[in-house]
């Protein structure tokens, strides 16, 4: 306003104190002309930086989505670290008794001759049968054989499945057509249906029955391997599937225990009992892409077995879930809900390897939360009884592959 007072006016400019007004008046101009452009370079830059973050955060959000099995893989990890020091620090004491009795019954140093049952069902603990044990065609099958050495070598190389039939013809035992195998030299103790969910993991597949077969032979468990394919176009339904397999795998054999596996989980200690208990088990309890800490105390998924009368009770998998995340943990509220209490195998008996992915996997099920805030409603809605599905069953030399395509109006579900 000064300039312009003295623009209009240079009558002004006459008088004494000009000089020093006219000062004044530069300095003011000066200063808007440097103001300007740092005012302009700040907005310039506060939009850019609102603009990488916007573009940061939606490109974080869509991989969330897209890619959730590595993202919760390390979310997993960060988390069972955390729980791990809280349960260190409270249980040191106890720890370090465990250590000195483990080291007192442990045979080389690495295979433990006593069973320590640290999970949530108490059990005495038994021992391992003695190198040298002999038993009759009539006995049932010992639970924990000398066979059973604890600690395996993991083989994580691709194969084709050729070889490994050709590989498991040259052992002593033979497997049936469509993947079934059961001990003479005893009764076996339990009838174990596999059952894995599938969907483009054909170079997985060879990977788990070429370390898995010799294991559940060394257990002298009689077994079936059922991989249910899912066909279609639909988001992954591991859940459904799994509902699938147990109904037809009930048709082919009345089995007495069932284990739900996925294809990427590789056991490391055959001393890891593929049978079934009073209690359903939760097998794969320390991962390797988890550092081998559970990642939350009710995490249920991986590798989980229930006998048939528990799986019928809960009414089995829920059939909502489409898509990556949600089920396991459903399945642990209907257990729960049922009266029951899950297992685990003790120590480091319960580790897996998972076989490294070439692809992003399944996007995540956003609706997962809304379904596990009702599932005590849903429980007695959404599972075996209201699944309806047409299978392709065919029987291939180590497994029965059961092709189905799902679709979403397979299961109705009243509104609960």
């Amino acid at each position: 306003m000064s300039f312009l007072r003295f623009a209009c006016c240079p009558e002004k400019l006459k008088d004494p104190r000009s000089p020093a007004m006219t000062r004044q008046i530069v300095m003011e101009i000066t200063q808007r002309a440097q103001t300007r452009p740092l005012k302009m370079r700040f907005r310039r830059r506060s939009f850019l930086g609102l603009l990488f973050l916007f573009s940061l955060s939606t490109s974080a959000l869509y991989f969330i989505y897209s890619a959730p099995g590595i993202v919760n893989e390390y979310l997993f990890m960060v988390q069972a670290r955390g729980m791990r020091i809280r349960e260190n620090m409270r249980n040191i004491g106890a720890q370090v008794l465990e250590q000195v009795v483990r080291s007192a019954y442990s045979v080389n140093g690495t295979d433990y001759l006593y069973d320590f049952n640290l999970s949530d069902t108490s059990a005495p603990p038994t021992p391992y049968l003695p190198v040298g044990f002999t038993y009759l065609p009539t006995d049932i099958c010992p639970e924990k054989l000398p066979t059973m050495k604890g600690r395996l070598k993991v083989d994580m190389s691709e194969i084709s499945l050729s070889r490994v039939e050709k590989t498991l013809q040259k052992s002593d035992s033979t497997i049936r057509l469509g993947g079934h195998w059961k001990p003479h030299d005893c009764i076996p103790r339990w009838k174990v249906a596999i059952l894995v969910p599938f969907r483009n993991r054909h170079e997985h597949l060879p990977i788990l029955l070429r370390h898995l077969i010799p294991v559940l032979q060394r257990q002298r468990l009689q077994f079936g391997f059922y991989v249910i394919e899912q066909a279609g176009d639909e988001p992954f339904n591991r859940a459904m599937l799994f509902n699938v397999g147990f109904k037809e795998a009930m048709k082919d054999v009345q089995w007495d225990c069932v284990i739900f596996h996925d294809v990427d989980h590789i056991l490391e200690n055959d001393r890891n009992y593929y049978g079934c208990s009073g209690m359903p088990r939760h097998f794969a309890v320390k991962l390797n892409k988890y550092s081998y800490i559970l990642p939350y105390d009710e995490f249920f998924g991986g590798v989980s077995g229930l006998t048939a009368e528990q799986f019928q009770k809960i009414n089995g998998f829920p059939n909502a879930f489409w898509g990556w995340g949600g089920e396991d943990d459903d399945l642990w509220n209907r257990v729960q809900y049922a009266g029951y209490t899950v297992s685990r195998p003790p120590g480091d008996v319960g580790r897996y390897m998972s076989i490294p992915h070439h692809h992003r996997g399944e996007v995540q099920f956003l609706g997962r939360y809304t379904l596990l805030r009702h599932s005590k409603e849903r429980q007695r809605l959404d599972g075996l009884n209201n699944l309806n599905y047409s299978p392709l069953v065919s029987r291939r030399s180590l497994y029965t592959n059961i092709s189905v395509t799902l679709s979403r109006n397979l299961a109705p579900i009243d509104e609960y």
